[in-house]
This record gives structure tokens, C-alpha cells and sequence, in this order.
């Protein structure tokens, strides 16, 4: 195994191994969700107050958006700074391709990006629909977030296998999210 697995030309990946290990890593992370999802909604009303009133469950949700939008930020930053020290890379996506100094670090942008879109659309559902204990899980969130996407960055070279526990800690969390937004706004939320 490469230290560049992401590369391999399509002839060359097992694709029955990386299946296998993205629906491991599915799997846990589902797991792992539903158990701190859980453990935020009976503990954290003990610790803290939680909003209730609409505009404080919207703020809320923003300050707790912050911590995916300081990742974003993370990332933006990382690419600016392999651009602008890349002579290959400083005349911007428009010039072409990433140099392989730049590439991963545009891939993790990227998905980042679409990641701090989906979780935001998230938060702010939650709290539209629901206060209380049920906004414990949005620090949960934010907190799988940040995980997820350290492992997503790190185990990036390492091909699908690398980055799908990363890619499930981001996203599986969103995911639990919206299914039970959608029950809290049929069935009625607290």
C-alpha cells in the first residue's frame, strides 16, 4: 500500500476492500452517533440551559455553526497558503489543475465545504423545530464535525479506505439530523 492510494489508476483498486471499509466505517459512525446523540439529549439539559424560545434556539445554532465555519475557515486558509507559496498553483483554480502539493488540501476544501453547507442547514432546521434538550445535539454535532474531519484530511492519501470513517463522522450526524427534524416537525418537537 502507497502512501498515495488516492491515486491508484481505477485497474488497481479493490473495490471490494474499499467497500467493505466504507461500510464499516458507515456502520460505526452510525453507531457513534445514535450513542452520543443520545448521551447529549440526557446529560447536557443537566449541565446547562438550553434555549427554548425561538430566537435564542436560532442563535444558538449559529454560534454552535461556528465551530464547522472555523474548519472551513481552516481549510480556506490551508489552500491559500499552498497557493501562494506554489508556483505551479499561484494563478489560481482558473490556471489549471492542483499540483500534488495542493491537491489534497483542495479535495479537503471542497468536500468541507459542502460538509459546513449541510450541517448549517442542519442546525438551524433543529432549532426552528425544537429547543430544549433536543438542542444538545447540536455542540454533539459540531463535535463529530471537527473529529470526522481531521480523520477525512489525515486518512486522505490513504484512498476511500482513509477517508470514509472521516467522511461518516461529518455526515452521518446531518443525516441522523434531518430524519428527525422531520419527525420533530410532524410529531411536534419541545
Amino acid at each position: 500500500m502507497t502512501s498515495d492510494d488516492y491515486r491508484l489508476p481505477p485497474n488497481r483498486v479493490d473495490m471490494a476492500a474499499e467497500e467493505r471499509a466504507i461500510r464499516r466505517d458507515t456502520s460505526l459512525s452510525f453507531v457513534a452517533t445514535l450513542a452520543i446523540f443520545a448521551g447529549a439529549y440526557l446529560v447536557a439539559p443537566r449541565l446547562v440551559d438550553l434555549p427554548t424560545a425561538p430566537a435564542e434556539r436560532l442563535a444558538f445554532a449559529a454560534l454552535t455553526w461556528s465551530v464547522p465555519c472555523l474548519v472551513l475557515l481552516v481549510a480556506i486558509l490551508m489552500v491559500s497558503t499552498a497557493r501562494r507559496f506554489s508556483p505551479e498553483d499561484i494563478g489560481g483554480q482558473a490556471a489549471g489543475p492542483p499540483s500534488e502539493r495542493l491537491a489534497v488540501k483542495a479535495a479537503f476544501l471542497q468536500n468541507t465545504l459542502e460538509q459546513t453547507v449541510l450541517s448549517g442547514g442542519f442546525y438551524f432546521a433543529l432549532a426552528a423545530v425544537a429547543g430544549g434538550p433536543w438542542l444538545a445535539l447540536l455542540p454533539a454535532t459540531a463535535a463529530l464535525f471537527v473529529g470526522g474531519r481531521v480523520l477525512f484530511y489525515r486518512g486522505y492519501r490513504r484512498g476511500a479506505k482513509g477517508r470514509s470513517l472521516g467522511m461518516a463522522l461529518t455526515m452521518t450526524p446531518c443525516v441522523v439530523g434531518f430524519l428527525l427534524v422531520g419527525a420533530l416537525a410532524v410529531f411536534g418537537g419541545r
